[in-house]
């Protein structure tokens, strides 16, 4: 596994600490639908919890389990800034590890890490 691939796996973990810490994170998967839409974040049938947990997580799974190339380039976390913009759950945790992860995929896409 490359240092890239595991910094990654460290974000994601992290990603999924603060979900669950907000209870955000569903026992359930929502139908098979919801999960296909072609929907940038999938923002007509998920929720941006959901979106994390059952699209962006298992994808950047896949693509470390495999070996697959990792993203070049990641913005997640505005989406999640506008999602929670209203919110009176403490997400700074949670934004802080996405504007990470997105600040270490597109600096680490210059270098070979």
């Amino acid at each position: 596994m490359t240092l890239k691939a595991s910094t990654i796996g460290a974000y994601l973990i992290d990603i999924e600490a603060d979900l669950r810490q907000l209870n955000l994170w569903q026992e359930a998967p929502p139908p098979g639908a919801a999960l296909a839409s072609r929907e940038p974040f999938c923002f007509d049938t998920l929720t941006f919890p959901q979106w994390l947990q059952f699209v962006f997580i298992p994808r950047m799974y896949v693509l470390i389990e495999v070996g697959q190339s990792l993203p070049e380039s990641c913005g997640i976390a505005p989406m999640a800034a506008e999602y929670f913009a209203d919110s009176d759950l403490f997400v700074r945790p949670l934004l802080t590890h996405l504007a990470s992860l997105d600040g270490y995929i597109n600096h680490s896409s210059s270098r070979d890490v």
